[in-house]
């Protein structure tokens, strides 16, 4: 019987196009955008075929893979006609409904909140002392 060092097999480009291959399902299997529970795979074929005198043989050797797919990313749009000009239109809103308001939208370029002409801290809903920008701990208040 004859013994083949995989590792030395075809110039030693099995091991290579192994270890690409393990290389690409080892990524798949960190992606967080692909299932976890998918099994992967890879796939070493080796293919043999003989001449008629049966003294030579050509040989293929390919190696795939089996990867998790990604997941798809799913939103919401808003279609429609613009009664006054006629055009039609897609517009996406994601969760939230078309024309309600975010918070985001009251959001200042440091990424404060206005609320009633009053600084809020968007992480925590304190509002900011106007005068210095600090925040106001309500936690330190005395009760009445």
């Amino acid at each position: 019987m004859a013994e083949v060092n995989l590792k030395e097999f075809a110039g030693g480009a099995l091991q290579e196009k192994f270890d690409a291959a393990m290389g690409k399902v080892l990524e798949n299997m960190q992606d967080p955008n692909t299932p976890w529970k998918n099994k992967r795979a890879i796939t070493v074929k080796v293919t043999l075929q003989q001449n008629e005198d049966r003294d030579d043989a050509e040989v293929d050797v390919s190696v795939e893979t089996k990867t998790a797919p990604v997941a798809p990313i799913a939103t919401r749009m808003a279609i429609g006609k613009d009664l006054k000009t006629g055009e039609t239109f897609a517009q996406e809103y994601g969760k939230q409904l078309r024309g309600q308001m975010s918070l985001k939208d009251y959001q200042t370029p440091q990424g404060d909140l206005k609320v009633d002409g009053k600084t809020v801290d968007p992480d925590t809903g304190e509002i900011k002392e106007e005068s210095d920008g600090k925040v106001v701990d309500l936690r330190a208040a005395k009760q009445a």
